[in-house]
């Protein structure tokens, strides 16, 4: 007969609350905790001194940058390095085009994800003749060995892991506010540089020629802007570029969905409760990956056309509150805000995962949640357990922001197209004649779409059929495309 431990307590026993921390932290300060990620592996968790306070300076003497450890360059330039191999598209652009260095003149300012692959990015547009100046659009993506070697290679980069609120917007103001140096570009991701620019700095929309968009919510703000009248230079739409959506938006995120959960949780999916929130190309993304693994996926959707497809798809698409008490894990990807709510908090199920797929991290209302009868607990890194006074807990990814660039990496090959096509949109914008772009929101032209693509295609030695001049007279087309029109 098998013996069991003769004190049954030790199954039974409850957590102790050593160690939890309570909610009356300001989010500022929640968001300082600095943790190592496995996205960045030579994060120093011990060292609390701020990036702001330390002096550093790269081998040739410059202190023009603000990183996290100016010594961890050597790493950061294997990383990149890394990236290259799976960015051969953009390499390949690089090499044709520098040359006659399209962008000689530009002085772009950046923010974006700081990661290996938009390292790759930034030292592409350095290479065709422009100057960058860089920082984060998300506190918890940047990788700081990344930064520091993008530093140490001479680029005005302000960017560390675990950001404060304050820090951010510092941040975007040194970038932008910098004596004797002007931009004349930006390329945002969710739109905080444009906002801070027109806040601050409106002036410098005089000089600016365009600004090239990635995101879902920066989008939605410049087109915003220009309803309103208020938009005062060229932008490019970038995020609804074919190789945006297609590609970036649904094949990055139905790769990283999993690596970013398991990463933080360890969580088996096959057969676990799911509720994503948004059916666009990101949720499609999601749902495909999650649906692999056996779990079974509700949609909430308020688009009868993605709700449709998320039914052809084998989905059932509810309401959040009909299936909230039931699910093991909630996922937002509707670029929209107070998607989970405080009241759908308190409904969910003890161990309940709650994430965000979103740019933004309005999606969940986590602020919400920082009231004196809860406690936070932090576990692992971007990972916190919120108690309720009974002892129940919601397991919260990230604060609520990006979980796959927060807590985990995405595809490189997939940012290769993003990356291209970001660079080509710049190059676009920079050398259009005056009076080609007004002051409007654009889409990337669909011949621009379709080289972005030939591009990767070599990649997988694929060969595409050429059409004859028969064929290609009979659909009405150029045998050398555009193949689909403006719209798709």
């Amino acid at each position: 007969q098998i013996q069991f431990a003769d004190d049954m307590q030790e199954f039974t026993k409850f957590p102790t609350k050593t160690g939890r921390r309570s909610l009356s932290r300001s989010i500022s300060q929640s968001s300082t905790d600095s943790y190592s990620s496995a996205a960045s592996y030579t994060d120093s968790s011990d060292d609390e001194v701020s990036p702001r306070e330390k002096q550093q300076t790269n081998s040739k003497g410059s202190s023009n940058f603000c990183v996290k450890n100016i010594k961890q360059a050597e790493f950061g330039r294997r990383e990149i390095e890394i990236a290259e191999q799976d960015m051969s598209a953009l390499i390949s652009l690089r090499k044709r085009a520098q040359g006659e260095k399209p962008l000689a003149g530009a002085k772009i300012v950046g923010c974006t994800h700081i990661t290996a692959q938009t390292a790759v990015l930034i030292e592409t547009l350095c290479a065709l003749g422009a100057q960058c100046r860089w920082s984060a659009c998300n506190i918890y993506s940047t990788q700081n060995e990344v930064a520091a070697a993008l530093a140490e290679a001479g680029v005005a980069v302000f960017a560390w892991k675990g950001e404060s609120e304050d820090d951010f917007w510092w941040c975007i103001d040194r970038c932008v506010n910098m004596d004797g140096w002007q931009a004349n570009m930006i390329l945002d991701d969710g739109g905080d540089l444009t906002h801070w620019v027109y806040k601050k700095y409106p002036n410098v929309f005089k000089k600016i020629r365009g600004i090239v968009e990635e995101s879902v919510t920066g989008v939605h703000r410049l087109y915003q802007l220009s309803k309103a009248g208020k938009l005062c230079v060229p932008a490019m739409n970038v995020n609804d570029s074919v190789t945006k959506q297609k590609f970036d938006n649904l094949y990055c995120c139905r790769e990283s969905i999993l690596d970013g959960l398991k990463r933080t949780t360890d969580v088996m999916f096959g057969g676990k409760q799911v509720v994503v929130c948004g059916y666009g190309e990101v949720g499609k993304g999601c749902c495909a990956a999650l649906k692999a693994l056996g779990a079974i996926v509700y949609i909430t959707e308020i688009d009868p056309i993605c709700a449709l497809q998320a039914c052809m798809d084998g989905f059932r698409v509810v309401k959040l509150n009909e299936v909230i008490r039931q699910v093991d894990v909630v996922i937002t990807c509707t670029g929209n805000k107070n998607v989970v709510t405080r009241e759908h908090l308190d409904r969910m199920k003890n161990s309940c995962i709650v994430c965000n797929m979103g740019h933004s991290n309005t999606e969940i209302d986590v602020t919400s949640l920082r009231t004196p009868e809860l406690t936070w607990e932090r576990v692992r890194s971007q990972v916190d357990h919120v108690i309720w006074p009974d002892g129940k807990r919601v397991v919260l990814l990230a604060e609520g922001r990006l979980l796959n660039l927060s807590c985990s990496t995405v595809p490189t090959f997939v940012l290769s197209i993003t990356a291209t096509t970001q660079a080509l949109a710049l190059i676009e914008l920079y050398n259009a004649p005056e009076g080609r772009y007004k002051q409007d929101v654009y889409l990337l032209p669909k011949k621009m779409d379709e080289y972005v693509a030939s591009l990767h295609l070599p990649s997988f030695d694929a060969h595409l059929t050429e059409l004859t001049d028969d064929q290609a007279k009979y659909l009405g087309l150029n045998k050398n495309g555009p193949f689909k029109p403006n719209y798709y």
